[in-house]
């Protein structure tokens, strides 16, 4: 017979994630930046809207970040 128990919600680890996730994307921002150099100008303008919407997921995340770290200083 199936287990159809939900698992347990285990958040611990997930500033961490956020902060690797955080550090990928600002890579990606930065290898996108290098790669406009060589970019045609319709290109160029799909990258710095791709890279401003990084930007606002970045900052949404680093909310999360700092929700998470407080959820875990109140346990």
């Amino acid at each position: 017979m199936a287990n159809n128990r939900p698992k347990p919600d285990d958040r611990s680890d997930n500033v961490e994630k956020l902060q690797e996730m955080i550090v990928h994307t600002i890579e990606n921002m930065e290898e996108a930046e290098a790669a406009m150099e060589f970019a045609s100008g319709e290109e160029r303008e799909q990258i710095a809207a791709k890279n401003d919407r990084r930007r606002e997921a970045i900052d949404a995340m680093r909310l999360e970040v700092k929700d998470e770290a407080r959820a875990q200083k109140d346990r």
